[in-house]
């Protein structure tokens, strides 16, 4: 939580991210989904013979940013950006650790 919050007053500004750029928020639910479709392609695709590991990807990555209806452009542009301003990319990929580690200690049936 103190990551999330470090995270939230460090670009309170928005005058800070230039045009263009994805917010802090919206780049860590991209990126989170990103990885997530690298990870799938990685573990079931790769094993398909018949299918192509790297065209599948690219359709995985063109339906994660339609869903959260952002360009390529824009999330690799953005990704390069937060790459370059190591401490608010850091508190981006805490965060998304922080929330793996809350996901895994939630149990799957509500009791």
């Amino acid at each position: 939580m103190l990551f999330g919050l470090f995270l939230l007053t460090s670009c309170k500004d928005d005058d800070k991210i230039p045009s263009g750029i994805l917010k802090p928020e919206k780049m860590q639910a991209v990126l989170w989904d990103v990885i997530r479709a690298e990870a799938f392609t990685n573990q079931f695709i790769k094993s398909d013979s018949a299918k192509n590991a790297e065209e599948e990807n690219l359709k995985l990555q063109q339906k994660v940013f339609a869903v959260h209806k952002v360009s390529k452009e824009t999330f690799y542009k953005s990704y390069d950006y937060y790459k370059s301003k190591t401490s608010v990319f850091k508190a981006i990929l805490d965060s998304m650790v922080i929330q793996v580690e809350r996901d895994k200690k939630k149990p799957l049936m509500p009791e």
